[in-house]
């Protein structure tokens, strides 16, 4: 008789459905999503004042709402105009305003551009009635700028009747409704690419005293681990062009920084991160960063990798003390340099050089041009000039390194910055045609990198503290994955407080200042780590290196779909919700692979960034257990959160195959998922069980021969294991 039993299979769950959306539970809030203001009491969401009338953006009186209105004066032909870098209007409806006549008599047009270019025909407003206000709406497609991605400008012109003073008041792009239903899917078989480490990076500062020893490292390290940072990036941004390692000094200082690059590098090495260091190329020579190479890799064999020249150094705000400073030309050859005496003090390591998109951006001289042979013309942007110098001196480096930053100070807008990631596809087709242009067929190895990324690059306002920005952080991380990316490093880890920013009350939010920071200066505590920060800790449980990048869609732009089978068989699928307002329900279809029904969900959103405010609940990542209805199934998710459901595949079945069986040889079929490894156990009790094989199915089932069977009974089962 034959000593085995079959045994039901049991398996643990985790199967990761990242959904950056909002916890459920909450009320329902009506299908209405939250409109796109243009002027309150001031212009909002980043628009400009583009008016070639005369024009008062605080006119005391009178006012329909709030403190202030736009009063308008000029001749016929004049006009009141408002500007903002194209966007996609497929999310509104209408323009509406309030516009009060004055005197009256006025007869005005409405009119709108599209990537500069003007539409075609002006929308006529009846003749403005005295002393009264009017609410205007006009529908977009009337415009001619509906459901159009380059929507930048529209103006309001005198075109007949009188010159009389008109006033207007609460400007805004109505939106239209959200949809009763999201559909998002995901196949498992449609894969765009492998996890990077270099995904989950954070840029680390000179100016950070939490690096220098006993328990300020601890604590840097414990939060570190715990966002699951996985590369760091030192010595910090435009400080890099102007620090000298050794000496732990910025320019002809004598003072020191608090954290030089020996407390930085045993953080780093602790918490078993990769490490990128830029060097010196504004104020430094190869020499210098040669050496730097040489003791961070030679001397105490750190086996730091991937080393930058220089921070930014096509623009001027840039320290740079050559002869021609912020020059591409210059920067190419003495890169040559740094490259050839770095590489001398050790070869294994990898040399970057700064690029930005735009072939004709930074052309800040015109002493050297650069051919594209694709296009026939020559052009003098930074990315075209360097790759040309360095394809003529022979020199190729191993990476070009990208920043990327989407607003700059009161250009904020919450609305439009979490519409804005996709502009990563852009960057990488950008940058790797200039590559193709510029360098040729031997730039095709040159990987592309980005190691600074947040939302704004000047003066730090609310937003950059607020849970928006962690939002941002999820999605521009999640559309730089299906890039060819290979890195995000967020700037920063310890930044320090602003307060010279933007505070407008239209920015969501609840800290009165700006901080570009993951966590603050002030420790360790809960209240000091920032949404940015929560946002770092939940991706991890989204994907991690190793794990394969899928394609996911979304039917409805506010909720942005991303997806990874993780690297035991898991299925993750993560979607952003991007209003403040209203609950979104989703019905989620995954093709290729059969969840079990039960799963665990982590979020973070708006109650968990309360409590930080409140102190009353917990400011960490909400976490419960949820029950899942097969492979097709809905899910409501509340304003502003970022949600993980940890999907487990469906449990495994164990048979014996009839007609197999010997007296020491038994046949067993795995019955499971393609791509899911399962352990085959056995156990004389129930209670103990051993595991004896771990087997990675490549189709539905997969045959085992047990040719070791044991003298006394045994049972079996097929487990998966996370």
């Amino acid at each position: 008789m034959m000593r085995y039993r079959l045994f039901a299979s049991i398996q643990p769950r985790l199967l990761a459905v990242l959904i950056c959306c909002s916890i459920l539970l909450v009320p329902n809030q009506g299908r209405t999503q939250a409109n796109l203001l243009i002027y309150t009491n001031d212009l909002v969401n980043g628009f400009q004042d583009w008016s070639w009338a005369s024009d008062d953006l605080s006119c005391p009186s009178p006012v329909r709402s709030g403190t202030y209105s736009i009063s308008v004066s000029g001749a016929l032909g004049t006009a009141l105009s408002f500007y903002h870098a194209d966007f996609d209007t497929s999310l509104y409806s209408n323009l509406s305003f309030l516009i009060n006549g004055g005197a009256g008599g006025q007869v005005l047009t409405v009119q709108a551009q599209l990537g500069e270019v003007n539409t075609p025909n002006p929308y006529n407003l009846p003749a403005l009635s005295a002393n009264t206000w009017k609410l205007v709406t006009i529908p977009l497609s009337s415009l001619g700028v509906a459901n159009k991605t380059n929507f930048d400008r529209f103006w309001i012109q005198y075109a007949g009747g009188t010159t009389n003073t008109f006033y207007v008041d609460d400007i805004q792009l109505t939106a239209k409704p959200a949809p009763a239903l999201t559909h998002i899917n995901l196949n498992v078989a449609q894969t765009l690419g492998t996890a990077d480490a270099r995904w989950f990076g954070v840029n680390t500062a000179i100016w950070d005293s939490y690096f220098t020893g006993g328990t300020n490292t601890a604590n840097t390290e414990s939060l570190l681990k715990e966002a699951g940072l996985l590369a760091l990036r030192f010595p910090g941004g435009s400080a890099s062009d102007e620090y000298h390692w050794a000496s732990n000094t910025s320019l002809t200082n004598t003072w020191t920084w608090s954290t030089p690059f020996s407390a930085f590098a045993p953080v780093a090495t602790n918490v078993g991160a990769e490490v990128f260091i830029t060097v010196n190329y504004g104020t430094g020579t190869p020499g210098e960063a040669a050496a730097w190479v040489k003791n961070s890799n030679v001397t105490n064999h750190y086996g730091f990798k991937y080393w930058e020249i220089g921070n930014e150094v096509y623009g001027t705000w840039e320290t740079d003390s050559n002869s021609l400073p912020n020059d591409p030309y210059t920067y190419a050859v003495r890169a040559q340099a740094y490259i050839q005496q770095m590489k001398t003090a050790d070869p294994t390591i990898k040399i970057g050089v700064v690029v930005t998109p735009g072939e004709t951006s930074f052309a800040n001289y015109t002493n050297h041009g650069a051919y594209n042979p694709r296009t026939g013309q020559t052009n003098y942007g930074w990315t075209a000039v360097l790759l040309s110098t360095l394809k003529t001196l022979g020199v190729t480096p191993d990476f070009a390194i990208h920043h990327r930053y989407p607003e700059y100070t009161d250009g904020e807008s919450d609305p439009l910055l979490l519409q804005n990631s996709t502009g990563w596809a852009d960057d990488a087709a950008d940058l790797r045609q200039q590559i193709s242009d510029y360098f040729g067929a031997g730039g095709a190895n040159i990987e592309l990198l980005c190691t600074e990324n947040n939302s704004n690059s000047g003066a730090q306002g609310k937003q950059s503290t607020s849970l928006v920005n962690g939002l941002y952080y999820m999605d521009s991380l999640c559309q730089l994955m299906k890039t060819e990316f290979h890195s995000l490093l967020w700037w920063d880890w310890r930044n320090g407080i602003d307060n010279t920013g933007n505070l407008d009350p239209t920015l969501y939010g609840w800290r009165l200042y700006g901080d570009m920071g993951l966590v603050d200066g002030s420790g360790g505590a809960l209240t000091n780590r920032y949404p940015t920060y929560y946002a770092a800790k939940l991706m991890q449980y989204f994907a991690r290196p190793g794990d394969t990048v899928l394609n996911a869609t979304s039917d409805y732009a506010l909720l942005s779909a991303y997806a990874a089978r993780r690297a035991d068989g898991s299925l993750s699928l993560l979607v952003i919700h991007k209003d403040p307002t209203t609950n979104f329900t989703a019905q989620i279809a995954v093709a290729g692979f059969s969840p079990d029904v039960n799963a665990t969900l982590r979020s973070y959103g708006m109650p968990q960034d309360n409590a930080a405010e409140t102190g009353v609940g917990s400011p960490d990542l909400f976490q419960t257990n949820i029950a899942v209805a097969g492979a097709t199934f809905e899910y409501t998710f509340a304003p502003y959160s970022a949600t993980v459901i940890s999907l487990s595949p469906a449990p495994p079945s164990l048979v014996a195959l009839p007609g197999t069986s010997s007296s020491n040889t038994q046949v067993l079929q795995l019955r499971g998922q393609a791509g899911v490894p399962y352990v085959l156990q056995s156990s004389t009790n129930l209670v103990t069980w051993n595991s004896v094989s771990t087997n990675l199915l490549t189709s539905s089932s997969l045959n085992i021969t047990n040719t070791s069977l044991p003298a006394v009974a045994h049972f079996w089962r097929a487990v998966w294991v996370p």
